[in-house]
């Protein structure tokens, strides 16, 4: 059914609930698992950098080690499981990196996760995952996790 599972985190509560959705269907289809986190360029070009010493002190640098703790104890999960993991970390705008990242390695099916939340919020700033799936032409399964506010 599946060979390739593309699973985009970013380590929020949202993405546990997606990576528990990933991790099972993969485990249960003998899928190889793709986990990609994107670090938003936005964030990264928002700053100006003068409070920086150099350029490891970015604020890049920060949101690297925060895509590496996902990343591995995403492939700790995995490896418990019995699960094949491909991690990757990109730089760029999130929706298109993970449209884009899918279509490189031809993946059969993206597992995104969302919160929930109220009409008015998603109306003003959206989601990545609604970009997404407006954006890919492949089959998307999105798990929603409530979120109090």
């Amino acid at each position: 059914m599946y060979d390739r599972i593309l699973l985009s985190t970013d380590g929020t509560t949202a993405s546990t609930a997606a990576e528990t959705h990933a991790l099972e269907l993969a485990s249960a289809t003998g899928a190889e698992l793709h986990a990609l986190y994107v670090v938003d360029e936005d964030v990264v070009t928002a700053y100006s950098g003068d409070e920086y010493v150099d350029e490891a002190e970015g604020p890049e640098h920060g949101l690297e080690e925060e895509a590496k703790k996902a990343l591995g104890s995403l492939r700790d999960r995995a490896a418990e499981m019995g699960v094949d993991i491909e991690t990757a970390t990109r730089q760029g705008q999130p929706a298109e990196t993970i449209v884009s990242y899918a279509d490189d390695t031809d993946v059969d099916l993206l597992v995104l996760g969302t919160k929930r939340r109220a009409d008015e919020y998603r109306t003003l700033l959206g989601s990545v995952t609604d970009r997404v799936l407006r954006l890919t032409t492949r089959p998307a399964t999105v798990v929603k996790t409530e979120v109090t506010e």
